[in-house]
């Protein structure tokens, strides 16, 4: 299941019991729109287990700037609080997977 992302609910996200993985990514974006669905498939796969959430960074900035995002799509994975991980740009299921498995 995916969850979307807001400033609002962004460090109870960040903060929760699970792993959270946030996809920032904006609807002029192509190459978002070709993650996006990785990223929703991975949601599913993984639901129970890490939390994934679409973060739209033009109705979000204050994230995107605090962590320095300057290219999306950017994947974030955090643990415990903390960023982890971060991927830049489209990739494949197999790759960002990795990425997914390295969370648990």
């Amino acid at each position: 299941m995916e969850v979307t992302i807001t400033t609002d609910n962004f460090e109870s996200y960040k903060n929760g019991e699970l792993p959270l993985v946030v996809d920032l990514w904006a609807t002029w974006c192509g190459p978002c729109r070709m993650v996006g669905p990785i990223v929703s498939e991975l949601a599913n796969d993984y639901d129970g287990k890490i939390v994934v959430g679409k973060c739209d960074v033009e109705e979000n900035d204050e994230i995107a700037m605090e962590y320095g995002i300057r290219n999306i799509p950017t994947i974030l994975f955090f643990k415990g609080g903390e960023l982890v991980d971060k991927f830049v740009g489209a990739a494949s299921k197999a790759t960002i997977e990795e990425k997914f498995k390295a969370l648990l």
